[in-house]
């Protein structure tokens, strides 16, 4: 019950999150088109990641897919949570962001041990949150991740 709680908000908040807080501009690219990068890539590993996951790319939150991807991580709702933790470890500081560390932590206290975990993973990484991935998209993932710690 608790998960369907948490991924109501996520759909509430979303929208207007993605309209008044990211000033980014959206990819203009789809997960078919992700498909034709080389094997090793972001960009095909993000595209197999929204497949696999029955997922489309969602406009201006196309970099927290490729998160997924760099930091292997699930889409289980606590798994978000915990990605979120990561980033926080990782030096991203969002409204956003603390509201879901901390909702998260109030609705799935018996995971602070996984969350901790990933706090400290995002904290022995280098900083990479920020990063511009649309532009590393033909990058091996294996790369990035060797490159930035992850």
């Amino acid at each position: 019950m608790r998960d369907y709680w948490i991924e109501k908000l996520y759909e509430c908040s979303k929208k207007p999150y993605q309209k008044y807080f990211k000033k980014n501009e959206p990819w203009n690219i789809d997960k078919t088109k992700l498909m034709n990068y080389p094997e090793e890539s972001l960009g095909f590993k993000l595209g197999s990641f929204l497949y696999q996951n029955h997922f489309d790319i969602q406009e201006k939150l196309e970099d927290h897919d490729v998160i997924h991807v760099l930091t292997n991580t699930g889409v289980s709702v606590y798994e978000e949570i915990g990605m979120q933790y990561y980033l926080l470890g990782n030096g991203k500081k969002s409204l956003y962001l603390f509201m879901v560390v901390l909702s998260g932590t109030v609705f799935y206290p018996k995971r602070i041990k996984y969350f901790i975990q990933q706090y400290q993973r995002g904290k022995k990484a280098h900083a990479f949150y920020y990063l511009d991935f649309s532009k590393m998209l033909f990058m091996p993932v294996q790369t990035i991740q060797q490159s930035f710690k992850i």
